[in-house]
């Protein structure tokens, strides 16, 4: 039975009270089929006649702990009572309790699960329009971020509750919505929203969608509103039953472009401020849109970072979606941890989890808001143990992928979800992992799961409306340039993922993107050739994705050697001239040097002591084949995670493996395999015009597992990384010599980020499932 139209009825009805004999008089009217003559003989001297309850008993509409109950649970309350609460067993046909059991369901029903007479249409209208109620609110994307996001109000209300919160709205306030004014020391004083607040700290979100973190000790006065921002809706009878209607739609975001563009808050993040970062910040995944992981703050330096203290930690709540039983999952948990890198805006840092995004206090670490999403069940590798790299920013939105490689966009002031959209065209298994790019005014993300078998490609959506603007693949179809490099079917599951962020060269407005290893990784069988464009940086045009040039590092890839490892753009005198470059230092041992304007090859050396696969590359770009070897070296020489060029040494920072591992050849089954050292890994700094290491610090841990720590260095003169034995350490970019050390205890698996707020420098780094921060002492 609708909601609406039962508690129409029943605050008709006159009170009653049980009463011997009310029993068979309730059996005679449930026999005629009316289940709500029952509820007023039985139910509602106690619960009520409008179920809102009365002194002799609670109310069962809208009532959170009644709505929970199952149908048995209810069917079990009636027939048996609750004589502790005073409430009697019920001796009634078992159709008459379902019937009952189904009349207390719909007075919980959700507003999305009943139906609301009214013209819906009429109503978004005047939620747009007359009622104005959009100059706070948003829905389904559109409006403005100050109230409450509305998307998905009608999951989470009934009717009922949504007609108080419409006429009476200062019943209930949301959480996180209280009004507050808050006078400072320095005169000024402050109004709005208490998104958080502790003993020591205070979250205001303004009245115009603002954030603004104070401390307690900066105020003079902080004073609560008792009543709703919110006046009561000035409508008449038909439009609050039209408003009803809409709002009762309101069941969440459609996948999908947006219809419309929400109000931008004021002090959105434009692409002016991503090209030209302020040191304070850290905008995007790699902290400049060139990929290179250098921050020009210096507060912390070789002098003084042996006093460096943990300042906050933050744990994401992990613990609150379901993990999944595979054994890819319980073998990679040995390694576990988050692979985020933070961003920090303005003091409001915004950190990712498994299908989660929070904003933080970047000064204590204080959660202002949250958002999940359940995780997706049937995925493979790291998508499916919900890795997740970070969110990118532009204007007032946030962007993410999903564990199933959809790009949504939250708004960076509530959370909420504006828009999402699926990146895959047809099913296969992508996953995401990757933290988007933003150029101009496109989102830029990639797919992972190219170990498993899938056509990879990089795409790019509006940043406003997840409108789709252009998509690349990484391997070609039938009649596309690069096919003839692939001889046989392997090219329409050939791999080449995408999951590792891009970087951008504004001055030649080009987007570079690397490309994951061909599949099968290690069965050729059905894929001779090349296999264009797998293990590759592509260099593309960011307005529409095509094409300008490409290198490829490995051709015909059996190692498993993705190229999806950091392209890092700078500026440097080379040789004796200026040159714009790209470094990457590649899986397969080498490290490379571009002039990124044409993709000339101006350097490829190794970066390993010992290669076997290749005699060296010609000077055709192409590796010179060596012969059969029973070693294969490198393994993997480097992984994904940053690495820093620091302009004051003119020196490449990157953390490097040396190992090799067994080839299996024909007919090697009949010999002992060759002896294998475990291996070991170093910090390596690398002189960019010929390759040769500058200094290197052996690294103690075990290398095996995904202990692939990244590099952060700053105009400090300091390195910060992680060790394989869980230590954090900040070395002299000079000479690699350890200034400070602290021991975590765990595995790291990102890589550091700094910012500054009021003046004071913060490193942060995500560990095990939290988020750790320090400074130098106050």
């Amino acid at each position: 039975m609708p909601v609406h139209r039962s508690l129409a009825f029943l605050s008709l009805v006159l009170a009653g009270t049980w009463l011997p004999g009310a029993a068979a008089r309730a059996q005679t009217q449930a026999a005629t089929g009316d289940v709500r003559e029952v509820y007023a003989q039985l139910c509602a001297g106690c619960h009520g006649s409008d179920a809102h309850g009365t002194q002799q008993g609670p109310g069962l509409a809208g009532n959170v702990r009644v709505s929970r109950r199952s149908m048995r649970s209810l069917q079990n309350v009636i027939s048996k009572g609750i004589p502790a609460a005073g409430m009697p067993p019920f001796d009634l046909p078992g159709e008459t309790v379902d019937a009952l059991a189904k009349l207390v369901i719909s007075l919980n029903a959700s507003a999305a699960d009943s139906e609301v007479a009214g013209d819906a249409a009429a109503g978004k209208r005047f939620f747009f329009g007359a009622g104005r109620c959009a100059d706070c609110h948003m829905a389904a994307g559109a409006g403005k971020a100050v109230g409450p996001d509305l998307s998905s109000i009608a999951r989470g209300r009934t009717v009922d509750q949504l007609r108080q919160s419409l006429t009476k709205p200062s019943a209930e306030i949301a959480d996180g919505y209280g009004l507050v004014r808050v006078r400072l020391r320095d005169g000024e004083s402050l109004r709005g929203f208490a998104r958080n607040r502790t003993g020591f700290d205070l979250a205001v979100q303004d009245l115009d969608g603002g954030l603004h973190v104070v401390s307690v000790e900066e105020t003079t006065e902080i004073s609560e509103e008792a009543s709703s921002l919110m006046p009561a809706v000035r409508a008449s009878d038909e439009e609050l039953q039209n408003l009803l209607a809409y709002l009762s739609g309101l069941r969440g975001v459609t996948p999908g472009a947006a219809a419309a563009a929400g109000e931008p808050a004021p002090g959105g993040v434009d692409f002016a401020r991503l090209l030209h970062p302020s040191p304070d910040d850290w905008l995007t995944y790699n902290g400049s849109l060139s990929g290179n992981r250098y921050s020009k703050l210096d507060q912390i330096n070789t002098s003084n970072v042996g006093k460096l203290a943990l300042q906050w930690s933050y744990t994401v709540p992990l613990w609150q979606q379901f993990l999944p039983d595979t054994p890819y999952f319980h073998e990679n948990m040995r390694y576990f941890g988050l692979e985020t890198v933070p961003l920090v805006a303005d003091g409001i840092m915004y950190v990712t989890g498994p299908n989660q995004a929070m904003a933080l206090d970047a000064r204590t670490g204080t959660e202002i808001w949250r958002y999940a999403r359940p995780r997706t069940e049937g995925l493979v590798s790291d998508p499916s143990l919900g890795t997740n790299r970070g969110v990118a920013m532009l204007g007032d939105k946030l962007f993410m992928v999903t564990d199933d490689a959809r790009l949504i966009a939250l708004n960076r002031t509530t959370g909420s979800l504006v828009w999402e959209v699926a990146m895959p065209l047809e099913k296969q298994r992508y996953g995401g992992t990757v933290s988007p790019l933003i150029v101009k005014d496109l989102v830029v993300a990639g797919v992972a799961g190219g170990d498993w078998g899938i056509r990879g490609f990089v795409a790019a959506y509006k940043a406003e409306t997840g409108e789709p603007a252009w998509r690349h693949w990484t391997v070609p179809a039938e009649g596309e340039p690069g096919i003839e490099t692939w001889e046989g079917p392997g090219y329409k599951l050939g791999g080449g993922s995408t999951w590792l962020t891009g970087s951008y060269d504004p001055a030649t407005d080009t987007l570079f993107w690397a490309t994951g290893n061909p599949w099968p990784n290690s069965d050729d069988s059905e894929r001779g050739g090349d296999n264009l464009f797998t293990d590759s940086v592509l260099a593309l045009d960011p307005a529409t994705g095509e094409q300008k040039w490409y290198y490829q590092f490995t051709p015909h890839d059996t190692h498993d050697w993705d190229a999806v490892v950091p392209n890092v753009l700078v500026d440097a005198e080379y040789r004796g001239r200026p040159r714009q470059l790209l470094l990457h230092a590649d899986r397969n041992g080498f490290f490379y040097v571009f002039d990124r304007t044409d993709g000339e090859l101006l350097l490829a050396k190794p970066l390993v002591r010992q290669v076997t696969w290749t005699k060296g590359i010609g000077p055709d770009g192409r590796p010179t084949p060596a012969p059969p070897s029973k070693l294969s070296c490198p393994d993997h020489a480097t992984n994904w995670n940053g690495t820093s060029y620091s302009p004051a040494t003119g020196l490449y920072a990157v953390i490097v493996t040396e190992r090799c591992r067994v080839n299996l050849l024909p007919g090697s089954w009949k010999e002992p395999p060759p002896a294998v050292d475990p291996g070991k890994k170093y910090l390596r700094a690398l002189d960019i015009e010929t390759g040769e290491i500058a200094w290197e610090t052996p690294l103690v841990g075990p290398v095996d597992g995904k202990r692939v720590a990244g590099l952060l260095g700053t105009a400090g003169g300091l390195l910060f990384y992680g060790d394989p034995s869980g230590y954090l350490l900040a070395a002299d970019e000079r000479d690699g010599k350890t200034l400070w050390r602290l021991p975590l205890n765990a595995t790291i698996k990102t890589s550091p980020m700094t910012y500054a707020v009021d003046g004071r420098q913060y490193v942060t780094l995500a560990v095990g499932a939290n988020i750790l921060t320090f400074a130098l002492p106050e």
